[in-house]
């Protein structure tokens, strides 16, 4: 549920996940240091203040956290942090996992990008799965997505949802090449994707060679 308390609570999580304090924060996006601090929650007549839409999406940016982890970070009705560590919270089933060399060979998605076929295994979703129908996991891999990230990390990935500028995404190539990158834009003939990884080129297609692309909606780091 969303307030003036869980949301502040979900800010000094953020910052204190970054080892930093709320000022701290607050000046890594370029605030003023005090924006975030608890004495300008209230203003002198005692109203509550709320952070800007502004201001969050300015510390998302300087973390490089996602607005699922942000509201991951929002405490529950009982008043405990609901995915603790930025980990997955009390499970509601499972997804099909595959592991990122495996994605590029046929047989393990439909013409959508759904999954399908054999070969999959399972890793435990956080809600129920059915309200997200046809998410999937996708396990990295090597270093290529270094530093947002690592070998090991699992992707959760929601084909079919809309994306917009500045999504994460996977696409798969009709080659059979897959890759996580941000999405930069996006026409009815060509696609273009920013690198992950500074030491990895950017990207761009003709949409005639893209089998399908999703949005990652979230990462288990």
């Amino acid at each position: 549920m969303l307030s003036h308390e869980t949301i502040w609570t979900a800010i000094d999580t953020l910052a204190e996940r970054h080892q930093m304090t709320p000022s701290g924060l607050a000046r890594r996006a370029g605030l003023d240091p005090t924006s975030f601090n608890k004495s300008k929650r209230l203003g002198p007549d005692g109203r509550l203040r709320w952070p800007s839409t502004e201001s969050i999406a300015k510390v998302l940016e300087a973390t490089g956290a996602s607005v699922d982890q942000f509201m991951s970070y929002l405490p529950s009705p009982v008043g405990r942090s609901s995915f603790p560590d930025g980990n997955f919270p009390p499970q509601g089933g499972t997804i099909p996992l595959l592991g990122f060399a495996q994605a590029g060979a046929g047989g393990f998605f439909d013409d959508g990008g759904f999954p399908a076929g054999q070969g999959w295994d399972v890793v435990e979703f956080p809600v129920d799965p059915s309200r997200k129908a046809g998410v999937y996991a996708l396990e990295v891999q090597g270093e290529s997505m270094m530093p947002l990230y690592r070998d090991g990390d699992v992707l959760i990935v929601e084909p079919g949802a809309q994306v917009r500028r500045g999504d994460r995404v996977v696409l798969k190539t009709k080659e059979g090449e897959v890759m996580a990158k941000v999405l930069a834009r996006q026409s009815a003939r060509s696609v273009e994707l920013l690198s992950l990884n500074p030491e990895h080129a950017n990207r761009s297609f003709d949409m005639a060679d893209v089998e399908w692309m999703a949005r990652i909606i979230w990462a288990s780091q």
